[in-house]
């Protein structure tokens, strides 16, 4: 079945030819690309808005000369447009930096100088390691607590109650995932900073894994900071950092003394890569694009993107239904996360499978060598891994996302129950 169509109108086909890489084989096959989680295949439009920066508009910010000002045109446009895919409404609350995790280590250093000695912080057992080390870090460094909330082994959802128990008029901070990068789950974010605001706390949102599959929506969810990478939604190796203005103004900011000290400059101290954020720029426009062709009345970019998303999340519960439900059909192989049906809004189409008789490394290969991308190991998120008891080997990680197919995932499957012991 090549279902390269979803009856929401999600248009497959046309959303794979621009992906220059999905025309690779592998043994004479078309390679299957389900290693997303970890990068993101680019649109042939991101490719292009790279190279097009550096022949064209290569320039440092604030010259007095051409290039400088196309060059300072295209970044002030990729501010809107993140703050657009955010769900934010001040584009200068946008943070362009090196990744993800530089970005998250830069803020816990500066969050670090407000924290006292009685202080707590909280951390999940879920997360991926960017957002979790950062912070043992930073408390280590101002002698604060450090408290893990832990999470349900049956379906790796994090314990609220346990969260709920933990949470306390010392807690500064809390640092959640919106999605876990190793086993799908959707956290509920909106309902965890309203815990967390309620004892005077921030929130820091790890929006990494889940902006493929979801729209953030920093408004919503009443966040305090989020962070995410441009090459997990098809864009470049770009991180983001959203924060309330009056947060990103007031602390303190390890910068330069000739950065500018106000908002975003005080943030992006040192050239950025502005070839990348021409390139998340470009990633963002495909989604808002991709929502136009499914509701072309869209009033604005962020209503765009609102489309797209409906249609990706509709195409990927129909992938990740066929998976499930081909991997319960195989005895030797564990699924980590959440397998109910009724239960799928509650996760993102990535799995995270053991098996009886082979290691993650050696399936691994084994598939590598038949043209499916996967991945093994910890993937990062070695607080799960190690509350899973599954060090040193992991597990290994199949990630869908809305360029994959059907057809895709029954070749995986039936690569895996031909798997030798």
């Amino acid at each position: 079945m090549n279902d390269t169509h979803n009856q929401n109108g999600l248009d497959v086909s046309r959303c794979r030819r621009q992906f220059p890489a999905l025309k690779r084989t592998v043994a004479g096959h078309p390679a299957v690309y389900f290693d997303g989680p970890a990068g993101s295949q680019v649109p042939g439009r991101v490719i292009d808005a790279i190279a097009d920066y550096l022949a064209r508009t290569n320039a440092n910010h604030e010259g007095l000369f051409a290039t400088s000002r196309e060059s300072d045109a295209m970044l002030h446009e990729a501010h809107r447009a993140m703050a657009d895919f955010l769900g934010a409404d001040d584009p200068d609350t946008v943070v362009f930096g090196a990744n993800m995790t530089s970005l998250t280590f830069a803020f816990s250093r500066a969050l670090a100088h407000i924290w006292r000695s009685g202080d707590e912080i909280l951390v999940t057992r879920q997360d991926h390691d960017a957002n979790f080390t950062p912070w043992v870090l930073a408390a280590a460094d101002a002698g604060v607590t450090v408290r893990h909330v832990e999470i349900h082994g049956d379906d790796c959802m994090l314990d609220l109650d346990d969260l709920a128990e933990k949470l306390s008029p010392r807690t500064k901070l809390v640092a959640v995932g919106c999605a876990s990068n190793a086993v799908g789950t959707i956290n509920p974010v909106g309902e965890i900073a309203r815990m967390a605001h309620g004892v005077g706390a921030l929130v820091f949102l790890d929006a990494v894994h889940y902006a493929p599959h979801g729209l953030p929506d920093v408004a919503a969810w009443d966040c305090d900071v989020l962070a995410c990478s441009a090459y997990k939604f098809f864009g470049p190796h770009v991180g983001v950092l959203w924060g309330r203005r009056e947060l990103l103004a007031e602390l303190p900011a390890y910068k330069v003394r000739p950065a500018p000290d106000d908002l975003p400059g005080r943030w992006m101290t040192g050239t950025q890569n502005h070839e990348g954020i021409a390139g998340a720029l470009a990633a963002v426009e495909y989604l808002a694009d991709l929502g136009r062709t499914l509701r072309p009345d869209a009033v604005d970019r962020r209503d765009a993107l609102r489309a797209a998303y409906e249609g990706i999340v509709a195409y990927e519960r129909k992938l990740i239904a066929r998976l499930l439900s081909g991997l319960a059909a195989l005895p030797d192989v564990k699924v980590w996360g959440i397998t109910d049906p009724a239960q799928f809004d509650r996760r993102v189409p990535t799995v995270s499978i053991t098996h009886a008789r082979i290691g993650p490394a050696k399936l691994a290969g084994y598939l590598g060598e038949r043209g499916i991308f996967v991945w093994h190991g910890n993937f990062y998120a070695q607080p799960l891994t190690e509350a899973l008891g599954l060090e040193p080997d992991g597990m290994v990680r199949i990630g869908l996302l809305h360029y994959n197919t059907a057809d895709e995932v029954d070749r995986l499957l039936g690569v895996l129950q031909q798997a030798p012991g």
